[in-house]
């Protein structure tokens, strides 16, 4: 366990009831941090019975700690703007980013020839500008505050190895590499850490939107799903998929005290499907 107490943590994407996001805003809260969660609408999956947002709030409320829920499209620089000072004025300050929010798989996921400039630049908006903006404003605060801060940014496996039809979610996701290692370098002489961590396929909300776009049209989308995550068990070592839980272990340990001297890595957390 890392002591976390008296700690404010900001996580993006977090208003899904099986995704990432959740999955690290609730670790972080057990570990004793208070924890604002954000996503670009209350209920981002308006079609589940998941309550969203505020079920995230309730149940970081129920470890007995503050919690805030805010909704931010982490593309606006305004949104992003008005989202981080709401945070502010409610817990006073930010010791912890997660840049989790990321664009759902679309037309995006077809050969470069036939990859519309929309797909293109909705995925790069959001993926990594998104991190970014947020970074930036989460950064002059800490700075501004001079007592350090942590900064951690979900990459991908797909951020360091190219896939056929990944190009804008690659692109992206290497860009936030880039982007880690450059922030790394300005941040470190003040106490504050910048890492990446690089999940490979983890079973969330979103499997259904990538195996509706890269199967067969044809496949019912249970059989399309199910083939998608057989392929990929297949190739995990370990022999299972990543799940939120090993994602949130690891945002937990980068921003404890015990990370300190780590900054600029790209962590994949992979099960053995990339060891570099």
């Amino acid at each position: 366990m890392y002591n976390l107490q008296g700690k404010v943590a900001l996580v993006t994407g977090a208003g899904g009831e099986h995704g990432i996001g959740r999955g690290i805003a609730l670790r972080l809260a057990q570990e004793g941090a208070d924890v604002v969660v954000t996503d670009i609408a209350t209920k981002p999956y308006a079609d589940a019975e998941w309550g969203g947002l505020p079920a995230v709030q309730a149940e970081i409320e129920a470890m007995e700690c503050r919690a805030l829920a805010l909704t931010c499209d982490v593309a606006d620089e305004a949104s992003v703007s008005s989202a981080m000072q709401k945070a502010l004025d409610a817990m006073g300050r930010i010791d912890i980013l997660v840049n989790n929010a990321g664009a759902r798989a679309a037309g995006d996921r077809v050969p470069v020839i036939d990859l519309p400039k929309n797909e293109w630049d909705r995925v790069l908006n959001v993926n990594l500008t998104g991190t970014f903006l947020c970074s930036q404003a989460a950064a002059r605060h800490m700075l501004s505050r001079g007592d350090g801060g942590r900064i951690i940014n979900i990459s991908s496996t797909a951020g360091k190895r190219g896939v056929a039809r990944f190009a804008a979610y690659c692109s992206s996701k290497f860009g936030v590499i880039g982007f880690t290692q450059s922030l790394a370098q300005e941040l470190a002489p003040h106490k504050i850490t910048v890492n990446a961590i690089c999940p490979s396929l983890t079973n969330t909300e979103r499997i259904g939107h990538m195996a509706s776009v890269l199967s067969d049209p044809s496949l019912p989308l249970e059989e399309a799903t199910d083939d998608l995550l057989a392929k990929s068990l297949a190739g995990t070592p370990i022999g299972r998929l990543a799940s939120p839980q090993d994602l949130a272990r690891t945002v937990a340990f980068l921003a404890s005290d015990e990370a300190d001297f780590l900054t600029g890595l790209a962590i994949p957390v992979a099960g053995g499907t990339m060891m570099m």
